[in-house]
């Protein structure tokens, strides 16, 4: 299925940017997330970026002693380390891009202003949202998803490490299928590990349709940016196919 080319909110996870290196950020997925944004840019497609911070930093629990909402917190300031590696490689690919923190940090990104934003996407600037919603006990798809209602996006594609949504774990079940297309509903009604209930709820009430994907797949992301959503799980109000779910290869 396509859909016509607009303003989109991607999200990525911070583990996707770690690679093989299981920590940090590989220098060589930086550049092909940067060169495949670029080219839905140059298409005439505005996109808004949330990325996460879990390849620096995962959450409480790991941390004897690290409240819930100080681990939040750091987990915030991870999040802005991978916002200005993204910008840096955007404009390594000659893409302008403004970073805006829901923490203030005017000496390296901007407050996050919602008009500012959609004039810096208007201009066919890309947009990076860090800090996630400013706020601790809220994850960053959360945080997408919120800012994709404040911008008027009209999808949210959140980048992952497999192909789209399962009705179980793949990794640990051989008979695993792929759906191609849910409801939010049945996403919420099922508890689908696809990201948080609050996450899903923002999107359900204010018809922003989910599309998750593969990120490691070559060439994947920039079939999803322009609009190709076949390329994995189509998250809406209603089928987009009433298709069975397709089985895992």
């Amino acid at each position: 299925m396509c859909v016509p080319r607009g303003r989109v909110m991607l999200k990525i996870s911070g583990e996707a940017l770690q690679g093989p290196a299981g920590y940090g950020v590989d220098p060589a997925i930086l550049s092909g997330i940067a060169r495949d944004v670029a080219a839905a840019v140059a298409a005439g497609v505005q996109v808004a970026v949330v990325v996460g911070g879990g390849n620096f930093f995962r959450g409480v629990g790991r941390w004897p002693g690290l409240d819930r909402a100080s681990a939040d917190y750091v987990g915030m300031l991870a999040t802005v380390m991978n916002a200005v590696c993204l910008q840096s490689a955007l404009e390594a690919e000659g893409v302008p891009t403004r970073v805006q923190t829901a923490i203030e940090m005017r000496e390296i990104a901007e407050p996050y202003i919602r008009r500012r934003a959609m004039r810096h996407l208007e201009r066919g600037r890309v947009v990076i949202f860090g800090a996630g919603t400013g706020n601790p006990f809220f994850t960053t798809d959360t945080a997408a998803a919120l800012r994709a209602a404040e911008i008027g996006a009209g999808a949210f594609l959140k980048a992952t490490k497999v192909d789209g949504v399962y009705d179980c774990d793949p990794a640990h079940h051989a008979g695993a299928t792929l759906h191609r297309s849910l409801t939010f509903q049945e996403v919420l009604h099922a508890s689908l590990a696809v990201m948080d209930g609050t996450a899903i709820t923002l999107c359900k009430e204010n018809d922003i349709p989910v599309v998750v994907f593969n990120l490691t797949t070559p060439g994947t992301m920039l079939q999803a940016l322009l609009g190709d959503w076949s390329v994995g799980t189509v998250i809406s109000s209603s089928r987009q196919e009433q298709a069975q779910p397709a089985p895992t290869a």
